[in-house]
C-alpha cells in the first residue's frame, strides 16, 4: 500500500545522526510551520558535498515541538541534543535559530530519489 508524504532534504552526514538516534533536535533558520507538527514526513537524505550518492528516502520522521534558541548561549548549551559543532556550517551565525524536537524516526530501505524535483525547503506528495 503506498502513502504519499512530504518531505524534509537532510544534509550526509548529519542525516546518520538523526538516523542513530544521536541527534534528537534538526535545527534551521527558520520555524517548523505548525501544519507539519506531529506529521509523519519523510526524511530525504542528500549528499551535501561530500556524499557520494544521489537524494534518497531513509525513514520516516514526526517533528513534536518547534522551539527558538533566545541567543547563542542557550544554542551551545542544547548540544547534546542538536549535535551541531562550532566550526559547521549550520552553527550560530546571529541569525534566528530554531530546534525541531524529532518524535520519532522509522528507517525504512533506502529508496533512490534522485530523479524527482528537489526543494530547499519540502519536496511535496512523494508516494512511496
Amino acid at each position: 500500500m503506498s502513502k504519499n508524504y512530504t518531505g524534509i532534504n537532510i544534509q550526509w552526514p548529519i542525516s546518520e545522526l538523526i538516523l542513530s538516534g544521536e541527534k534528537t533536535v534538526e535545527t534551521r533558520t527558520y520555524p517548523l510551520p505548525e501544519k507539519y507538527l506531529n506529521v509523519e514526513m519523510l526524511l530525504i537524505e542528500t549528499p551535501g558535498k561530500h556524499g557520494k550518492f544521489k537524494a534518497r528516502a531513509r525513514a520516516i520522521i514526526t517533528f513534536s515541538k518547534c522551539i527558538k534558541y533566545k541567543d547563542k548561549k542557550t544554542f551551545e548549551k542544547d548540544f547534546s541534543r542538536h549535535k551541531v559543532e562550532d566550526d559547521s556550517i549550520w552553527a550560530w551565525k546571529e541569525k534566528e535559530k530554531y530546534g525541531w524536537e524529532i518524535k520519532s524516526i522509522k528507517t525504512i530501505p533506502s529508496i533512490d530519489l534522485s530523479n524527482i524535483k528537489k526543494g530547499i525547503v519540502y519536496t511535496k506528495n512523494i508516494t512511496i
